[in-house]
């Protein structure tokens, strides 16, 4: 499934764009930006399902760095201190990776 079916190519590409620059990124102004905040539970799943690349049911730390990718291919790659403080944000259970319950939880902050 494409991000873009999801979301809105406009707004993803206005997203990816504002984080541009390396060590800008923000996961509330992202998904903010994106408009995933606004969207319904069920659409953050499928959101959730794009991001999780090897289907294992978490966002892992590897997955997480590309995380940009996964709305648009030409996304840029987060550096480890943004993958690490994203990781940080979203890991309630401290598990090292990010289930899909926890993902929804931190797009609705």
């Amino acid at each position: 499934m494409a991000m873009s079916s999801i979301l809105n190519a406009d707004d993803i590409k206005k997203a990816l764009d504002a984080f541009a620059v390396a060590d800008s990124f923000d996961h509330k102004k992202f998904f903010e930006i994106v408009g995933l905040k606004s969207k319904s539970p069920d659409d953050v799943k499928k959101v959730f399902t794009v991001l999780d690349a090897d289907n294992s049911g978490f966002i892992e730390e590897e997955e997480l760095k590309f995380v940009l990718k996964g709305f648009a291919k030409d996304g840029r790659d987060l550096t480890d201190k943004e993958t690490k403080t994203f990781l940080r944000a979203a890991d309630k259970d401290g598990d090292g990776k990010i289930g899909v319950d926890e993902f929804a939880a931190l797009v609705k902050e």
